[in-house]
């Protein structure tokens, strides 16, 4: 699995807003606990689950204190069992204390969001669709959930409104037409950029096909309108663009939309409906 992780600075830039939330002007109850006090403590999931967040776990201890030492059993992106121990943690019991909160929050956030995703691409075994993200993540926290929909065995869709260009119902009304909007864009964006153009009807994709598009996105259409929508698509031999779902997706109606022949799913519960992950770090020594 390819999931690259984003950039270092970007981690250490999330789990340091995290930490001053948390720890303000310092741990007042850690303070009870002597300076020099050392021990080792164990993570343990208590749920299945796929593991995801380690680096933004590991920050939110390094930057409290870089001695600390993290030994893990699993990497991001393996399935953990309840019961099952994720990783092993030394150092000062301070440190320790105070990072608690904040490098669980991350790693039961980030696996609870690899873990929805994998959910719903068990459902798509032997389809050919695949399982999209949206723009609708936890505020701040984009690319890192992004990251676990990667690890989760999902796709990424566009990270924000600068990297592509998604045309739906109120840019199409400010254009004046399909047509328009999409000639617009094609003149305006970089080479390269993609381009994908929501419509809500058969007859709005005919014209979106006509007028040249690649990808389309398919706003709410039933079963019977998505496997239509796929014959109209090929009807000249060829497939013309690449076709995505997208609406009230469930996990237990998501294998019925992929068997249309769509070519993607896009899921926003998949970032914006999540319940952590249940994990415990307990002190060993």
């Amino acid at each position: 699995m390819n999931c690259p992780l984003p950039p270092a600075e970007r981690i250490a830039e999330d789990v340091a807003r995290a930490l001053a939330e948390d720890l303000g002007a310092g741990d007042l109850t850690a303070g009870l606990i002597p300076a020099e006090r050392q021990s080792q403590v164990e993570v343990i999931s208590r749920q299945s689950a796929v593991v995801c967040g380690q680096a933004w776990f590991e920050q939110a201890f390094w930057q409290i204190d870089p001695q600390i030492q993290i030994h893990w059993q699993l990497a991001d992106g393996q399935p953990a069992q309840p019961d099952q121990l994720l990783c092993r943690l030394q150092g000062n019991t301070r440190a320790l204390l105070s990072g608690e909160r904040t490098a669980l929050n991350f790693l039961q956030t980030l696996s609870a969001t690899a873990s929805q995703v994998a959910s719903y691409v068990r459902r798509l075994e032997g389809c050919n669709s695949r399982v999209l993200d949206t723009r609708k993540t936890l505020p701040g926290l984009r690319r890192a959930q992004k990251y676990a929909v990667c690890c989760g065995g999902g796709s990424n869709h566009r990270f924000g409104l600068y990297d592509a260009v998604l045309i739906k119902e109120n840019h199409i009304l400010a254009a004046g037409s399909i047509a328009a909007a999409l000639h617009a864009a094609q003149a305006q964006v970089a080479a390269g950029t993609e381009i994908e153009i929501e419509v809500e009807s058969l007859d709005e994709l005919q014209q979106a096909l006509d007028a040249g598009a690649r990808r389309v996105l398919l706003d709410n259409f039933s079963l019977e309108q998505l496997r239509r929508a796929v014959v109209l698509n090929n009807e000249c031999g060829a497939k013309r663009a690449r076709l995505e779902a997208s609406g009230n997706v469930s996990l237990e109606g998501i294998r019925a939309i992929a068997e249309t022949g769509v070519d993607d799913i896009s899921i926003g519960a998949l970032t914006k409906d999540v319940k952590a992950v249940d994990l415990s770090m307990r002190f060993v020594a």
